[in-house]
Order: C-alpha cells, then sequence, then structure tokens
C-alpha cells in the first residue's frame, strides 16, 4: 500500500494529539517492515516547518509537505473548496489518512480519519470556537470514511452513538509508551517531595481540583503543573525526568479520549489518581486510585493513600503500562487500511 498520512499537528508544540500521530506513524514503520510506503503529507506554516522536521527526523518515510504563510489558512480554505486533488503533489495512493486540523480533497480506495475524542462536539462552550470548528468539519467528514480509528473503546462508543458511524467501520488502536518513559533514568529533583500533574488551566484538564486537593492535604508535598502558573510547556522528552521525581501523579481532568499522560507515568513508577470519569478506565486499568473530578476531598484522600500504598500501585502501574506499545497501534492501522481497500 502507498499510504498519505497527515502530520500537520506535528507543525505545533507536542502534545497528546502529536504524540499520537508521531507514535502511530513510528509503529507503522516499524511494522510495515518496508512492505508499504508511508508519505507524511500537509501543508504548514513557516514557523512550524522547522517542529516538523524535528519530530520526523530520523523516521524512513517519504515526506510531501509544503510550506506556506499561513498554515491553518491555507488548511482551512483547500478543505472548503475542495481543490486542488490531495493526489496533484501526492500522486496516487491507496490510503489518505486526515487528522482532525484538516479534511484534504482526495479520491483515494481508501479514506481514514482519527477522531482523539469528541469533547469538543460536548462542551463547545468551554473551548475555543476554532477548535470546535475544526472538530466539527473532521467529526463531519469521518461519516464518509471507509475506516475511522479512535484511541479507546469509550471514543468509539461516544462516535457510534454521537455521529451515528456504524461500529464495523471503527477500528480502536490503542496508544502506545515511547521507551524513554520506565522506572529508571534521571529524577527531576526540586528541592521538596511533589506531586506531579499535567493537567493546566483548562476547564477540562481540571488542575484547579488538585490545586485544592493539596490545600486539604496534611502532607510535605508541593503540587507540579503545567500550563500558565505551572511549569509552562515542558518538552516531551523532559517528561520523564518529571515522572520520576514525582510521589504521586494527579490526572483530574473531566473528559479524555484516552488520557496517554496515565500511561507514562505508570511506565516511569509512580502511582496514580486519576479522574473516575469512564473515559479514563482503560488507560487507568486497574492500576490506578480514581477520584471523583469535581471533589478535591476525594483527590486529597487519594493522593494520602497513594503516598502511603506507593510501592504496591507503582508495581501495578509498570505491569498495566507494559501492555501498550506504538508497535500495536501501527500494526492495528495497517491492518485497518487492508481491509478496507
Amino acid at each position: 500500500m502507498r499510504i498519505a498520512y497527515d502530520v500537520t499537528p506535528l507543525s505545533h508544540p507536542r502534545t497528546g494529539v502529536g504524540n499520537y500521530i508521531l507514535g502511530a506513524l513510528a509503529g507503522m514503520v516499524e511494522a510495515a517492515g518496508g512492505e508499504h510506503e508511508l508519505v507524511a503529507f500537509g501543508p504548514v506554516s513557516i514557523r512550524g516547518r522547522k517542529r516538523l522536521d524535528e519530530a520526523l527526523a530520523g523516521l524512513p518515510v517519504s515526506r510531501r509537505v509544503v510550506t506556506v504563510p499561513f498554515g491553518h489558512a491555507v488548511r482551512t480554505a483547500w478543505s472548503r473548496l475542495g481543490r486542488p486533488s490531495a493526489e496533484r503533489f501526492l500522486g496516487p495512493v491507496d490510503v489518505v489518512h486526515f487528522s482532525d486540523w484538516m479534511v484534504p480533497p482526495a479520491a483515494p480506495r481508501v479514506r481514514a480519519t482519527m477522531i482523539h475524542d469528541l469533547g469538543p462536539l460536548h462542551y463547545p462552550e468551554r473551548l475555543h470556537p476554532r477548535t470546535v470548528s475544526m472538530h466539527t468539519a473532521t467529526a463531519r467528514a469521518a461519516a464518509n470514511c471507509d475506516v475511522v480509528f479512535t484511541n479507546g473503546e469509550f471514543t468509539a462508543n461516544d462516535v457510534v452513538d454521537r455521529l451515528e458511524i456504524p461500529r464495523d467501520r471503527i477500528r480502536v488502536a490503542y496508544p502506545g509508551v515511547a521507551a524513554r518513559y520506565g522506572p529508571e533514568g534521571e529524577r527531576r529533583d526540586l528541592g521538596r517531595p511533589y506531586v506531579f500533574t499535567t493537567a493546566t488551566e483548562d476547564w477540562r484538564k481540571n488542575r484547579v481540583v488538585a490545586e485544592a486537593a493539596l490545600s486539604l492535604l496534611d502532607q510535605d508535598v508541593i503540587l507540579v503543573s503545567l500550563g500558565a502558573g505551572g511549569l509552562g510547556y515542558v518538552p516531551d522528552h523532559e517528561l520523564p525526568a518529571l515522572y520520576r521525581g514525582a510521589e504521586v501523579f494527579v490526572y483530574p481532568s473531566r473528559f479524555e479520549g484516552f488520557g496517554i499522560p496515565v500511561i507514562e507515568a505508570m511506565a516511569c513508577g509512580v502511582p496514580c489518581v486519576v479522574s473516575s470519569h469512564p473515559s479514563l478506565d482503560e488507560a487507568c486499568g486497574d492500576a490506578a486510585l480514581r477520584a471523583d473530578p469535581d471533589s478535591p476531598e476525594e483527590f486529597a484522600a487519594g493522593i494520602a493513600r497513594a503516598l502511603a500504598e506507593r510501592e504496591h500501585l507503582a508495581r501495578r502501574g509498570v505491569e498495566h503500562a507494559s501492555r501498550f506499545s506504538w508497535l500495536e497501534t501501527g500494526r492495528v492501522h495497517l491492518q485497518g487500511y487492508a481491509e478496507a481497500l
């Protein structure tokens, strides 16, 4: 197969979606073993091109990336105008897999996309209008795809219920955990014991509950977080040391597609206290303590318990996280494309 894979989100600082795209692409390269050609494509901004090239460095994929002055505007216009065809600069392809950043006009044998979550459709009032617009367009386009990937059963069921896409066209491709996430390695030393969360000030990520929970604890620990008021944006390669150095990892999200930080923290040997929202069930398995995302009291109790049972929970977490690999993510994608041909 010749597979065109949209990598435009890699032109921005990587978070969950970007990490999934890069991990899935690397997994497909490994799973393909040279049997298929993978073509990374998409229009990106001048500034974003450098980030994208750095992300793809070392991956043996063909590239059809176009640098344009205003990436978002070009992607939006291309999606709405419906021309020119993607094949005009890709050449003949069997599969076009697009992200939630654009819906490129194309007529391959297989059209595919990935739905990470339907949060923008459930909570449009809580998100930026541009984010809602992009995700709404992608969700609409997914109905015309031959295969739709999700990163968990929760999102797969949500897609069936909300978008009425038949379940037999959906493939669950769980995320993986990169090799750098493991219990051995550098540990961040901040001078005091700390509880770590990747939650930001964003309503959905819900850092405010973690902050309130720490204020209720009679423990000599501080909260370390990302985003404004925390550490800001932390590059992916610096996260393992932050995870390992933490006494406990806290994830109070109100809604997720899967919750990749949970399995990253577990892989690093850190006990986890995680939101009880069902979108996080698969990431947690039976290896995390759960708490109501609207209850600082439950999170405080969970953190206290995690500190007391740290060794036991850490061991269970490492075992659970070992079940997730990007190689398997890649295999599911390739199988999904092949079955749709």
